[in-house]
């Protein structure tokens, strides 16, 4: 079983605990904290466990010139890529309110720290797990630094190899026991024979102690509700309030339907994924009496006969006699009574039927 572990307060995750849903706002709020307030409202009502956003100290993750080279997209929201960004962040204490506002809703809320002094930021704010975006994942001081703050990390595996995942690992669990790896695949949008829901497979061999999950950018919810199939325990997709809006992540976001549509889905499939011991279940009792075969006779049987194969026939009989997978055993066994043709075989005119032969 893989390992559980407290991601939020009183939330467990991995095991047979339920599907912890991740509804990635990022900076799809528009730079806009009252349109930000009416996505961590929407995750709630749509039935995310947490409102994730990102959060950058942006001369931390960019250097000088990448931040002042010019950005001309349709997508962007300033002539400069660092104008563009510093419209899209938030300050330290509007992370507070919507912190807060994420409380007072009732929902989970975290950032993914896109550098190390967002961390630091994040680890202030008293968020209850770490998200670490695709864009870190190989950067191994970073990684190291944020598992020692000690709280739980959910890790994105996009545009990495396996050997750096292993790494990823052994860095992280070296210093914190916490944490699980999402399958991703960094495109946006994601198109279906680039997802490869088979890492999950993979990871689940790789990484036996952790929980294995899936960030997804495709469109649509039905490869993320497949990937709960596979054993995902965390699921992470970006929603929106309308595709259309400025912004290169919208057209991979969800919008409420479709979040409210893939929560039901994957409540559904957990439901449906049940045990793994096989067996006949009380539901089926029904259509078994109505429906489930008996051995028959084919010829009248006399008492004292030894049954032979070529006596004995299966049909749906009334009453119910010795079922089919045993007609086998029959062979050899002398009947105790007189056995009409066409009538059910039943255990108790089997001499010896279902003792074991004793040595």
């Amino acid at each position: 079983m893989p390992l559980k572990f407290e991601l939020c307060p009183g939330r467990m995750i991995g095991g047979s605990n339920p599907c912890f849903i991740i509804a990635e706002i990022g900076q799809n709020h528009q730079g806009d904290i009252e349109i930000a307030k009416k996505m961590i409202k929407m995750a709630k009502d749509c039935g995310a466990d947490c409102a994730k956003f990102q959060k950058s100290e942006l001369e931390h993750k960019f250097n000088k010139r990448a931040l002042e080279r010019p950005y001309t997209s349709k997508q962007s929201w300033g002539k400069t890529y660092g104008e563009h960004k510093r419209h899209l962040e938030f300050s330290h204490i509007q992370y507070v309110e919507l912190q807060n506002y994420a409380k007072e809703v009732g929902i989970f809320f975290t950032a993914s720290g896109m550098d190390e002094m967002a961390v630091e930021f994040l680890h202030e704010l008293d968020v209850p797990f770490f998200k670490v975006g695709s864009g870190d994942t190989n950067n191994f001081p970073y990684l190291e630094k944020t598992a020692k703050k000690g709280r739980p990390m959910v890790i994105s595996s996009g545009m990495q190899s396996m050997e750096t995942m292993r790494r990823v690992y052994q860095t992280v669990k070296k210093h914190n026991q916490n944490f699980c790896i999402l399958q991703c695949t960094s495109a946006y949008p994601l198109e279906a024979e680039d997802v490869n829901l088979r890492v999950i497979a993979e990871y689940q061999k790789e990484f036996p102690d952790i929980p294995i999950g899936y960030s997804g950018h495709e469109s649509g919810v039905h490869i993320s509700v497949a990937a709960v199939a596979l054993g995902a325990k965390v699921i992470e997709r970006h929603v929106t309030l309308d595709k259309s809006w400025k912004g290169s992540d919208h057209e991979a976001s969800l919008e409420p339907s479709e979040l409210t549509e893939l929560v039901k889905a994957i409540r559904l499939v957990e439901r449906s994924l049940g045990t793994s011991i096989k067996q006949m279940l009380p539901c089926e009792k029904p259509c078994h009496d109505k429906l489930g075969k008996s051995v028959v006779a084919k010829v009248a049987i006399p008492k004292g006969t030894v049954l032979s194969m070529d006596m004995l026939g299966v049909k749906v009989g009334e009453p119910k006699g010795v079922p089919p997978e045993n007609i086998f055993q029959l062979v050899g066994k002398s009947v105790t009574e007189d056995v009409e043709e066409d009538e059910s075989i039943t255990p108790d005119v089997v001499e010896s039927y279902g003792k074991k032969i004793k040595c």
